[in-house]
């Protein structure tokens, strides 16, 4: 008897996964991708937080106000989608945070003249945003290696990278805070078609085509079957090993995109950009309370759509409120749990893992 008979008669879903067809039965199962009711589990939220938008501002309901949220929110949810990967495969990656603000950072300092504290090549912007990306894939690469082949830990591994490359962000330019980036370098967080940020666009691309990708494609439901259960998925003849250390470098790239947009949204690249926010907190609230299962296999870009949204328009809401910096944070938490209980409440058990 081979291993893989062995592991079908201790688990049932390695059978299941095993028969011809087994793959897309086991992913619509595990993924939630056909229940509505999970989908949409944060929709009475978003209502609310809606409601008291309207209540709390006049203003909140304008055409640039909410222009002004999708473009603030755009570079988060790209990342966002990025940790959604990771967390499907039952991973987690620290230091996307880090990525965010570094991968920019050397790519700005390959294009900027000495003088703006730049290394002086003077790079073209088109060829520092592929840098830009590959700083990412290798970044990414790493992680994967090390988690996937060398078997470390995937939550002190990724801590390591977050605080060695926050390090490697301030270094290469002496915590200077890069500006005059040339204008096709900022384009994709800066630049409108018409009223609409072209980074919400841009965001919105991203989350359906991985979306269908996820649902569609073999690859896709490969990552859905990887973190429901490996074992599986080796029965079915999924390469494991590969299709995780992919996920972790598509993660990073995405990360370095978002990275890419918040440069352009605030024309600059500061030191503090990523790891010096902590924005890793709230890129996994959004996954988590938008369906994302920290165990792996279950989640879908629409509640991590959800999840973004739902946080962008909460930040918003007590700016125009004018609420204290020292309660934002706290506020913040309390939401979060709220969508969480919410969610579970009316998705089930499966919505708030």
């Amino acid at each position: 008897m081979t291993m893989t008979d062995k592991a079908k008669r201790q688990d049932p879903e390695i059978e299941l996964i095993a028969q011809s067809g087994g793959l897309k039965r086991f992913v619509s199962r595990n993924s939630g991708a056909t229940n509505l009711i999970r989908q949409a589990a944060l929709v009475p939220v978003l209502v609310i937080v809606l409601i008291v938008g309207a209540l709390a501002s006049p203003f909140f309901f304008t055409v640039d106000n909410i222009a002004g949220i999708a473009q603030q929110i755009s570079a988060l949810a790209v990342t966002v989608v990025g940790e959604s990967l990771i967390l499907l495969i039952g991973g987690m990656d620290l230091s996307l945070e880090s990525t965010y603000g570094l991968a920019p950072m050397v790519a700005a300092w390959m294009i900027l003249p000495i003088a703006d504290y730049g290394n002086g090549l003077q790079l073209s912007p088109f060829l520092g945003i592929l840098i830009l990306l590959a700083v990412g894939a290798v970044v990414g690469l790493v992680n994967g290696f090390l988690i996937v082949k060398a078997r470390l830990n995937g939550f002190i591994v990724t801590l390591g990278m977050t605080i060695v490359l926050a390090g490697m962000q301030n270094g290469i330019v002496k915590a200077q805070t890069l500006f005059n980036l040339p204008s096709a370098f900022v384009w994709l967080g800066s630049a409108d078609v018409g009223v609409v940020p072209v980074s919400a666009i841009a965001a919105a691309i991203v989350f359906i085509v991985v979306g269908l990708f996820l649902r569609y494609h073999r690859i896709g439901r490969a990552i859905y079957a990887v973190g429901g259960n490996p074992d599986a998925a080796r029965a079915a003849g999924i390469r494991v090993d590969r299709i995780k250390i992919g996920v972790y470098v598509a993660g990073s790239m995405l990360a370095a995109l978002g990275g890419l947009m918040e440069a352009g949204r605030v024309s600059a690249v500061t030191g503090t950009q990523g790891y010096g926010e902590g924005i890793i907190f709230t890129v996994f609230a959004a996954a988590v309370i938008g369906g994302v299962s920290l165990k792996g296999g279950r989640g879908n870009m629409v509640g991590a759509a959800s999840g973004v949204v739902l946080l962008g328009l909460v930040q918003n809401i007590l700016d125009l409120a004018n609420v204290s910096n020292y309660w934002i944070e706290a506020i913040d938490g309390v939401v979060i749990l709220f969508a969480l209980v919410l969610a579970r409440v009316i998705g089930g058990k499966e919505s708030a893992e």
